[in-house]
């Protein structure tokens, strides 16, 4: 029997905090999180023969049905039906549902169809077309470095278009898409936790999910459970590599900053990146390499002028609080 020894503390040495070890934890589920999301193409493709379509309806189905396991194991059934009993939230659901589906529905295409360089290009840009979103729906105002962030990023799908020689639709529809995604989900975020959400979301696209694969059946003929063993395995697998991640990163924002969040969310697009040119020997030419460096470019400036703005922010809180001290003590008898 093997002895476990219990870890000597050195007095010179302060034992870790629970905040220490809940950051620490929470970059794992960040980093977990975003690794899986940048090696889903080669999920999708290792799916083959199943076309986008039939892989798109079976990941609706197979995530609702993991989503219903994991409500009765973790008992949050209770939370659920609590939320079922809100209209509001279920119809605003309902359509952050549409605009997820638009964005798988793209992103598999794009797995399947050796584009995923480009695919990897609609999340680089994605932070910044939230910025976009942000001006035009929310009238929000802008700093001078987040312009030209905006700037370098419209020149570089200029670039990108002479490139690919025709408009990069793929990243275009990918960023768009999943940036009012986070837009519609930015009015729950409260009330509506990531289980429940993405049980809504599927919930919804299980009746376009039924038909799509009666339409894929009655044409190309549907591959599930007519290939291998292996296959359908991993046909199944697309609920739980869909849910997964996404409840990674719910666990891993409630422990980490947002600044900390910003720099990881790279991770993904990074991992897609050398999944199509290293793994998939997808073409990069020179036009594609001096666009996809300016994107990068206006990701720095976005990065730089996010961490500077936070920096402030808490400058000006810890000058607030000292004030307040001030006064305090002035206030206060002695």
């Amino acid at each position: 029997m093997n002895q476990v020894s219990t870890p000597v503390q050195r007095p010179d040495v302060p034992a870790p905090s629970s905040a220490d070890r809940l950051s620490t934890r929470g970059m794992v589920y960040a980093v977990a999180s975003y690794v899986l999301w940048g090696f889903l193409p080669v999920y999708f493709i290792a799916l083959a023969p199943s076309g986008a379509f039939e892989i798109v309806a079976w990941r609706v189905i197979f995530s609702l049905a993991f989503c219903a396991i994991a409500i009765l194991v973790t008992r949050a059934w209770r939370a659920f039906a609590a939320i079922l009993k809100r209209p509001r939230i279920v119809l605003i659901m309902g359509l952050a549902g549409a605009l997820i589906y638009v964005n798988w529905q793209t992103y598999v295409f794009a797995a399947t169809s050796n584009e995923v360089v480009e695919a990897s290009l609609g999340y680089f840009i994605n932070p910044i077309v939230t910025v976009l979103i942000g001006v035009i729906v929310l009238r929000e105002r802008l700093r001078i470095t987040q312009w030209i962030a905006i700037g370098i990023s419209v020149v570089a799908v200029v670039v990108l278009t002479v490139g690919y020689g025709e408009l990069p639709w793929i990243a275009l529809v990918l960023a768009f898409s999943f940036g009012f995604y986070g837009l519609v989900k930015k009015q729950v975020g409260r009330d509506v936790d990531a289980l429940t959400g993405l049980t809504l979301e599927t919930a919804w696209l299980t009746p376009v999910a039924i038909v799509q694969l009666i339409v894929v059946g009655a044409t190309v003929g549907i591959t599930f459970g007519h290939v291998s063993v292996w296959h359908t395995v991993l046909t199944i697998g697309v609920g739980i590599i869909t849910a997964v991640p996404l409840l990674l990163f719910a666990a891993a924002s409630r422990r980490l900053p947002l600044v900390v969040m910003g720099f990881i969310q790279y991770f993904a697009p990074v991992l897609q990146f050398l999944v199509g040119v290293v793994l998939l020997h997808e073409q990069m030419p020179l036009e594609r390499w001096f666009g996809f460096a300016l994107v990068w470019v206006a990701l720095i400036v976005l990065t730089v002028d996010m961490v500077v703005a936070v920096r402030r922010e808490r400058a000006a809180g810890r000058d607030m609080a000292d004030a307040t001290d001030a006064v305090s003590d002035d206030v206060l008898p002695e």
